[in-house]
Parts: C-alpha cells; structure tokens; sequence
C-alpha cells in the first residue's frame, strides 16, 4: 500500500511539473490520497469511538480540507509522507526489539528423552518435569535441571554472558539454552519452558519493553489535549484570517509525531541494550528512578562476595554424628554457607549426606530450627546464642574470636542450649567489586552502605577491602528495610542490591532493587533490575544506560518540540507550505529515530 501511494504520488509530481498533464496527475495524487489516506481515517474513527482525539484525526481533517480546496497535490504528499512515517516507528521498534526476537529464536525446539533406556526425540512442549534428557555434543540444554550422569565443558555465553566454557559433571546445575562443546551428560528436568532462567529472561525483558517511562506517560496525556487545543487553534486561524488553507497548514504541522515516538524509542532500546549485556531493566519506569538514585545500600554475602564460601575452620565439642545432621539439615536450604557446608561434609567423609528426614523451621536472619529425638537443634549465626541464652565455655569464647578475627563467616550448631559445632567460612570477594563502589561515587551515589547479618569483624573486613567504611552488621531483615526506609524518608533516592530470601523486602521497598542472577527466584522477582551473570560492574552499566536512557529522551523531545516551533513559524511568515511542512516533519522523526538508536550502540 505504500509502495502504491509512493509511487502514484511521483507519478502525479512528474505528470503535474514536468509534462504539464495536470488531469492525469491530480488522477494519481487522488488514488495515492486514497491509498494512503483511508487507514490513517479509519484510524481516526476508531479512536473517535473510543473518544480519544487522535493525532490521525488532525492529519484527517487537513487531508480533506485540501481535497476540498482542490489541493490534490498536498493531499497525496501529506498522507504518505505520514503513512512513511508510520512505517518507519514500528520499523524502529521491531529493530529495538531485536533482541526479544533473538533470544526467542534461541530457545530449544526439541529434547532428547530417556525412556526405558532408549533415546526418544520429542517436542519441547512434551517434557515435564523429572524427565531424564540426554544432551550430547553441539545439543543445547532444553530444560534447567541437574547433572545426573556424566561431564562436560558447556558454553552457558546465552545465560551468563561469560564467553569461557565451564566444566560440568554430576550434580551441577545445566540451564536451557547453554549449549555442550564436549562430552554427553545426562539432565533431569527440574524446570520447563517459561519457568526456566531462559525463560524468565525473555518474559522479564518483554515486560520490561512494554512498561513505560513516566515521560512517556506524560507524553500520552499530552497528545490527548494537544489534539483538540490544535483543533480549536486552526479554527480560530480560519475564523480570523478566513483562510483555509492556512488552518490545514496547521492541522499538518502540528502533528507532534516525533514528539509521540521519541520517548517510547528511547526506552525500549535502553532496555534492548541493557538486555544484550545481560542487565535485565523492568521497565520504563525503573529507568527513571535508576537515573536518580544518590544512595547504594547492598548486602554482603553472595552479592559483594561470590556466594561459594568453603569451610576453613571447624571445632567439635561432643563426640557424636553432628555434623553428618547438620548437613543433612543444610541440605533442606539455598543459603551460600548451607550448601557449603554439606559439600565439606560431603568431601571430608567421602559420602553423601544421610536422611534424617527432618523437617527445618527457617528463622530469618538468624539460621534454621529442628528436632531430634526429642532435643531442639538451631543452627545458623551467632545470633543463635543470644535467641537460646547460651553461655559460651572459656574456650569456645576464644575458638569463636579466633575464627571471626580472621574474617571468616561463622555457623553454630546447638543442642538443647549447648553449643556442640563451630564451623568458620571464608568467601571471596567479587573481581570488580572496588573499582565498582568507586566509579558509583564519582557519578553521584555518595552514600555507600554494606548491610550484613554477619559480625562486625567480619563485615568490617570485607568492607576495608571493597573500600567502603559505612558498615551495619548483625542487622534482619526487617532491620534492613527499616533502615532503608529511614534514607527514603530523608529524601535519598535509594538502590539496594541483594541476592537472597532475606534480601527481598530491602529489594521490593527501595527506589530500585537490584538482583544478582545467581540469587534466589523470590529476590529476582521482587527486584527491578537483575544482572544475569552476576557481574558487580554492571550496577555501574545499568546506571549508565539509564542516564544515557533519559538523556537521550530528553533530547528527542527537544527535537519534536523545536521542529513543530521552527515549521509554525515558517508558515506565519510564509516560508513553509503543507507538502514542504510535512517533509520536515518526517525528517524530525528519522533524526529521532537515528538518535535513540545510538543507545543500542552504547559501549561499556
């Protein structure tokens, strides 16, 4: 259709100027008006019915008028140049949403499925969970699940984002998408399709690309008011001067069409970009209050630190199975230094852990709670001597500052208010964690805060290391969101970074909560922005891409509202008319469009 109106509105031009056939030309500048006219009309109507006075309704009404004032040349020339113009916005954002579409096209089709020990190739769809899958050389990984069998080097670059592969062998984790350079592994499924980390990434930068910013919503409104105060504007021009030409004229030019896309462009290739990174950013809106935030408050435990500490030191005081309980009960959890100390457990007897099969109660920000054989097991941090009013022996006081003066996390295990295990775990902090708090603070976020359950001696080791000296330690939860809250009530605009259970209420009440990718499903949800590999640096990046992101807004409104001033004004002293008008004004819309795209050529 616009390939037609086109090319009749060049046909009418050169009939019309070159060999002065002026009934077959104004012939096709009515069929292009046509062409190209009826679907901007019939838009025009269908918002009319939904009571919205649409910007196609200006271009409407301007089109008839120069029908009706024999202007068949305007009328073709402003219907496709604005019909072009259309073209050219969901062009742009099809491009912005690229990546969307990239990641889609990545997903697995097909498993290969283990039944009764024959290999059966279905349909994704057909896999649930608890199916055994074989994923052999040049295989992507169709499910996340656990390694049961077998090794290999897999390249997880689609998850992550790390380039490097990484070996895998029993009871690893695989993710769909991550693809086997080396060896065969046998994976049981233990999330399916959209459940998955491929999944969520796809769904969350979908819901991400249709949230918008507040300026655009401002924007929104803005075009429902500006319609009919344009209106009423051209009917005043036409009752004053009696010249209808002009008020068409003015209908056309004021059509605020790049003013309409360029927010909506800027936001959505934003997030493209942060998504080809591996920063998931949910939303318009998120980008606005990220652009903002002067205040970093973070944990410490997998979110400065790695999250794979390893058992270091360990002291038992009874003689007994304690520690093959302990793991047995750890196991239960997805705590950093639970699953540490079921792998020493497991490493130092050479076996797995036993099944008790007890069941836990998790007290946040202290540890876990069960019984035995009539006795109440705690194990968790030091919090748990001051719950149970445990006094410590000479020298297990000593044993314990030992452990913590050397940095080490420390977990106790008591029996019925006696302390009969004391393990000491040691993390490494994340590479880029440093040079991460200091960009931060040259780009404005002054308050830096580690908050961490953790001892002070602890936490004010890592912190001497990471180069930050504002530390709260042994704090909850709910202390930490009290906390924060007290800085929004003071008027700073908060970021918290987290990556666990006990993280969430932090990340759901700040300005903007971040979530390291390796962390819980809870904290993932609950956050605005989620860093698929992990990467500290990419805190600095996510705030980058959304400066850039409102910038880049800014400056494409400034473009839309200069172009519709510059082209009033050009008609007021009769240098522009409505055919060259237009032209400009699709112009204002490329140059917007060229503009936002610099964001997805951003470089880190």
């Amino acid at each position: 259709m616009l390939l037609v109106a086109g090319t009749l509105t060049v046909i009418g031009w050169l009939m019309q100027h070159l060999a002065d056939q002026g009934m077959i030309a104004n012939g096709a500048y009515g069929i292009a008006t046509l062409v190209a006219g009826l679907p901007i009309i019939f838009k025009a109507i269908s918002a009319l019915r939904a009571r919205v006075m649409s910007i196609e309704l200006l271009v409407s009404i301007a089109v008839v008028g120069a029908v009706a004032i024999l202007e068949f040349e305007e009328a073709a020339m402003v219907t496709f140049l604005f019909a072009f113009g259309n073209f050219l916005e969901q062009r742009t954002l099809q491009k912005t949403h690229q990546a969307i579409q990239n990641l889609t096209e990545m997903q697995p089709t097909t498993a290969t499925m283990v039944v009764n020990g024959q290999y059966q190739e279905v349909e994704i769809d057909e896999v649930d969970e608890g199916a055994v899958l074989v994923v052999r050389v040049g295989d992507q990984v169709p499910v996340d699940g656990e390694i049961i069998s077998g090794s290999a080097e897999v390249d997880e670059a689609l998850i992550t984002g790390e380039s490097k592969l990484v070996d895998k062998t029993t009871g690893d984790q695989a993710y769909m998408g991550s693809i086997v350079e080396n060896g065969q592994i046998l994976v049981q499924a233990q999330k399916v399709g959209e459940d998955t980390t491929f999944g969520k990434i796809i769904e969350l930068v979908e819901e991400a690309q249709d949230n918008q910013a507040p300026m655009s919503k401002f924007i929104d409104r803005f075009a429902k008011y500006y319609t009919p105060f344009v209106l009423v504007v051209a009917i005043l021009i036409l009752l004053f001067t009696k010249n209808l030409r002009l008020a068409i004229t003015i209908l056309v030019l004021a059509c605020p069409g790049a003013l309409v896309i360029g927010a909506p462009v800027s936001n959505v290739a934003g997030i493209g970009r942060g998504a080809k990174a591996g920063i998931l950013i949910k939303g318009g809106d998120v980008i606005d209050q990220l652009a903002q935030v002067d205040t970093i408050l973070f944990d410490k435990t997998g979110t400065v630190t790695e999250g794979r500490p390893t058992v270091k030191s360990i002291k038992e005081y009874q003689e007994d199975h304690w520690l093959a309980l302990a793991a047995d009960l750890e196991k239960q959890t997805n705590h950093p230094l639970a699953r540490s100390i079921v792998e020493y457990y497991e490493k130092r007897g050479q076996k797995t852990t036993a099944d008790f099969n007890l069941p836990i109660t998790t007290i946040k920000g202290i540890g876990i709670q069960s019984e035995y054989q009539g006795q109440t097991i705690w194990i968790g941090s030091r919090r748990v001597l001051t719950e149970n009013q445990i006094e410590l022996t000479t020298q297990q006081a000593r044993d314990l500052q030992v452990i913590e003066s050397d940095g080490q996390s420390v977990v106790l295990m008591t029996v019925d208010q006696k302390l009969v295990l004391m393990m000491g775990l040691v993390d490494q902090v994340r590479k880029g964690v440093k040079e991460t708090f200091e960009k931060l603070k040259q780009s404005g976020i002054d308050k830096q805060w580690m908050l961490t359950g953790d001892n002070s001696s602890i936490a004010e080791k890592i912190a001497k290391t990471i180069g930050i000296n504002q530390v709260k330690a042994q704090m909850l939860p709910e202390e930490k969101a009290l906390f924060l809250e007290q800085l929004q009530n003071d008027g700073r605009h908060v970021l918290f970074v987290g990556d666990g259970i006990n993280d969430s209420p932090s990340i759901a009440k700040a300005n903007v909560g971040i979530a390291m990718g390796n962390g819980t499903d809870v904290a993932i949800e609950t956050s605005d922005v989620v860093l698929i590999d992990s990467d500290f640096s990419n805190i600095q990046n996510a705030r980058r891409v959304a400066k850039a992101t409102m910038r880049n807004t800014m400056q494409n409104v400034g473009i839309a509202i200069g172009t519709v001033a510059l082209l009033l004004i050009g008609v007021a002293y009769g240098w522009v008319n409505m055919a060259s008008g237009m032209l400009f004004h699709e112009i204002s819309i490329l140059v917007v469009i060229f503009n936002a795209m610099r964001l997805l050529r951003m470089k880190f």
